[in-house]
């Protein structure tokens, strides 16, 4: 009987992959990391997608004809479906892919039924799934994974909220009050997706380095990421804030700020059972992990009522909650 469903996490460098039973057990543990290809175009990505369905097998000890289905995310921005977006994407350059029907040409690949999901909604639903375990279909959960940009995810009654066009959870591009967020003389920060003031242009990498960074560089002329790229800067601010470089904790200060402003707005719009904290901004020491999930706290400004019964966690296991959560989806979707 084919009781298993392989996910496959689909990166901008590597593949991450995953095997779970119908039961919802996972038969493999630790992270394994293969190139994704995806800078090459669809062909070359195609075949390094099943040489990641074949790792997995291998890996999890079983064969072909027990997998029942795929679970397979990718970055955005993608329909519902896995056609990826007609104007290409961050991941997605080559012109091959813009328009391109992902899940359609894996599933023809693979022969088996493919479940897409956008990558950070996967991980959204792992992280809401692993928390609530058998009361998960009862609860709902927003997510924020703050990385290169801010990706998110809705979780309600335990199923991922999709929308009409594959485009919901996108939290990163909420625009959030700034007054009392920015300094006197701080400019509205600037995404790359064309918004100002939305909470991906301060609560991320890209958002430091070209909004966060530069304008706290002039509020300390002597500071010792002058003179330094600004990309290769923004890299090293967290470390900087781990030893308490004052610099560079009010720029995790207003991205603390900015992801508390965000929850505050979701709050008033979903009023989610737990909030969830994810990406390379707590992938740090304890000390400083503990202080930003503080900082958040803080200024998420929730009613007496909501603050009784909701929580704002850390997401765990983010590096396998992708491959996870699109196995998770699959079996939602194509049912027990």
């Amino acid at each position: 009987m084919s009781d298993y469903i392989v996910g496959l996490d689909n990166g901008g460098t590597a593949n991450k992959f995953t095997v779970m039973h119908r039961d919802g057990a996972f038969l493999i543990d630790e992270l394994i990391e293969l190139p994704s290809r995806v800078t090459e175009g669809p062909g070359p990505a195609l075949a390094a997608l099943d040489e990641a369905f074949d790792a997995a097998l291998t890996t999890a000890g079983i064969t072909r004809d027990q997998v029942w289905a795929v679970g397979f995310d990718s970055p955005g921005p993608a329909s519902a479906d896995g056609v990826l977006s007609s104007k290409g994407a961050t991941n997605f350059a080559h012109r091959d892919w813009w328009g391109f029907d992902y899940r359609t040409a894996l599933e023809r690949l693979l022969g088996l039924p493919v479940v897409y999901s956008n990558d950070t909604n996967a991980a959204a639903l792992y992280a809401h799934h692993r928390h609530f375990g058998a009361i998960s279909s009862d609860r709902s959960s927003a997510a924020a994974i703050v990385g290169t940009g801010l990706g998110g995810g809705i979780i309600h009654d335990g199923r991922m909220v999709k929308g009409a066009a594959g485009m919901a959870g996108e939290l990163g591009h909420v625009h959030i009050p700034t007054v009392g967020l920015l300094a006197d003389d701080q400019p509205i920060p600037h995404c790359n997706c064309g918004f100002d003031g939305d909470a991906e242009s301060f609560a991320s990498l890209t958002g430091i380095r070209n909004n966060l960074l530069p304008y706290w560089l002039t509020r300390y002329p002597g500071h010792e990421l002058h003179g330094v790229d600004v990309a290769e800067g923004a890299k090293r601010v967290r470390s900087l804030a781990e030893a308490g470089d004052e610099l560079s904790l009010k720029i995790f200060e207003q991205q603390a700020m900015a992801i508390g402003r965000l929850f505050t707005v979701v709050s008033n719009v979903f009023d989610p059972d737990v909030y969830f904290i994810g990406g390379g901004v707590l992938e740090a020491a304890p000390h400083f992990r503990d202080w930003f999930l503080a900082a958040v706290r803080d200024h998420t400004q929730l009613r007496d009522e909501q603050r009784a019964v909701a929580q704002i966690l850390e997401v765990t296991d983010l590096d396998m909650a992708g491959c996870r959560g699109a196995a998770v989806a699959a079996l939602s979707a194509l049912g027990h």
